[in-house]
């Protein structure tokens, strides 16, 4: 504990981000470069060093937060990244993408502002690769065993890299024509720019990763096939089988998944496509769903050059503080945030008739009415009460040329066989069923992340690539020295 009043004395400061007007104009990430290191040090000396640090229950990773807190108030970076990365794989993800529970349970949280424990987090993934803190880490020797892991998203690349540096062979198969999973085509690069994770990927290739792009397991090679080529397969697909909105005019041409949309204009950033065939340049766009899949679709809306935006969410809006009756310190609350995207829509006035930035609260699509081409101009909505019933007199109509669905996901896609042809048994959710060492009904055969768990977050995902990593080995030699963060019956704190 570099400053025992740290706590006291200095004020919670967050990483600046660029000026509105300025960061919607381009793709970059939203925040002032150069700007973080400066504050980072003195950030990490409010960390109080309690006797009991909830942090490391809330982050189920269970990074060991106040050990890197205090070696970076010394400005200690490589034993810090050395402390990071004991319980991390990917802090410049989590840094920049996760919604940060270990702020949540941060003790100092119950009657101040946290720690900013995912700057201090980000600053030192970022430093650990300007200084060099993480070279390659090959086996000195290899186990002989080969395995297979379905998916390179946090999951998959968690999974990967452990078994890697245990001295096994792995490949890792990929759908899509690039790595990375939603983080490639899913995230926008305002939220977290690509070269982080292509560095990440260098880096695994280094250690002797192999990767197998643009090949669906299930079609274009087969998936008892692919068992029978390795001695173990770790299917870490994610949950990407989206939920629908059953209304009339669903059908209308304009209406569209926001997995849909994401990936075109991540394609243009990539430079694959000039233009998004869905763009949302000149067209008034509506928003179903109210997390954060939405809020990228807000911000990439924005970015296009939408005539207007807004976001409807079905739940009531939340108060600015944790109600302590509902959602004790130190769970996770749902409170009123404002991302970026959200700041973005609230200053340019995106959608002047929204409650709160881009947002309209406590709202429940009731249909989409079209013109006689067959394409969507307007949605009717109407306010819930807290059963989600619809408030008499309440409806109104939104001008709509193109609508996002940004409503989850519920489990792995089926579409490509890889589920059928093995035979996994499933859960009553659609998640693949595993048992307590993430094995499915399958030998040989492991599930971990979105597809087992169900649609979760970033660092849940790689703390269960991390675990279903330790299982795998196990599996092999009979023995494992990896780290195992979580179980598959771990689930976040809550009352």
């Amino acid at each position: 504990m570099a400053d025992p009043k740290g706590f006291m004395t200095t004020p919670r400061q967050e990483w600046p981000r660029r000026p509105v007007e300025e960061r919607v104009r381009d793709w970059d990430e939203v925040y002032v470069p150069g700007a973080l290191l400066p504050i980072i040090s003195k950030q990490a000396d409010r960390c109080m060093d309690c006797g009991v640090p909830f942090c490391h229950d809330a982050c189920p990773l269970g990074n060991l937060i106040p050990e890197w807190n205090d070696l970076v108030s010394r400005e200690d970076w490589r034993a810090a990244s050395d402390r990071l990365h004991a319980t991390n794989n990917f802090p410049e993800f989590t840094g920049r993408l996760c919604p940060a529970p270990c702020e949540a349970g941060c003790v100092l949280a119950i009657n101040q502002p946290a720690v900013t424990i995912k700057n201090v987090e980000c600053a030192i993934g970022d430093r650990a690769w300007e200084e060099g803190f993480v070279p390659a880490r090959p086996p000195e020797r290899l186990s002989g065993m080969t395995v297979a892991v379905i998916g390179s998203g946090p999951t998959g690349l968690a999974a990967a890299q452990q078994l890697t540096r245990a001295g096994h062979t792995v490949a890792v198969y990929e759908r899509d024509d690039r790595l990375g999973g939603l983080m490639r085509y899913g995230i926008p690069a305002f939220k977290m720019e690509k070269h982080h994770l292509e560095r990440r990927i260098g880096q695994m290739r280094a250690e002797g990763t192999k990767f197998r792009t643009s090949t669906v397991v299930g079609r274009d090679v087969g998936a008892v096939e692919l068992c029978g080529r390795y001695d173990a397969v770790v299917v870490a697909t994610g949950a990407t089988a989206w939920r629908e909105l059953p209304v009339p005019g669903r059908a209308l041409d304009g209406i569209h998944q926001a997995m849909e949309y994401l990936p075109l204009a991540n394609r243009v950033c990539e430079g694959d496509l000039e233009v998004s065939p869905l763009s949302a340049a000149g067209r008034h766009v509506v928003i179903v769903g109210g997390g954060d899949t939405g809020a990228d679709c807000l911000g990439t809306a924005v970015r296009e050059g939408a005539a207007s935006v807004t976001q409807l969410d079905i739940y009531a809006q939340p108060d600015a503080e944790r109600d302590e009756d509902t959602e004790p310190w130190p769970t996770y609350p749902k409170v009123y945030r404002l991302s970026a995207a959200h700041e973005e829509a609230r200053d340019l006035r995106t959608a002047p008739a929204a409650d709160a930035d881009a947002r309209l609260f406590a709202a429940s699509t009731l249909h989409f009415a079209g013109d006689e081409s067959g394409r969507v101009r307007s949605l009717h909505l109407v306010e819930v009460d807290e059963r989600r019933e619809p408030v008499a007199g309440t409806g109104r109509t939104l001008p709509a040329d193109l609508v996002l669905l940004a409503l989850g996901f519920t489990g792995p896609d089926q579409e490509d066989g890889m589920i059928a042809q093995l035979g996994l048994a499933l859960t009553a959710r659609g998640t693949i069923a595993r048992d307590d060492g993430f094995a499915t009904n399958v030998r040989g055969v492991f599930a971990a992340g979105d597809a087992a768990r169900g649609q979760s977050l970033i660092v849940w995902a790689i703390a269960e690539g991390r675990a279903v990593a330790a299982a795998v080995d196990r599996y092999l030699t009979g023995s494992s020295r990896l780290p195992a963060p979580v179980s598959p019956g771990d689930r976040p704190m809550k009352v």
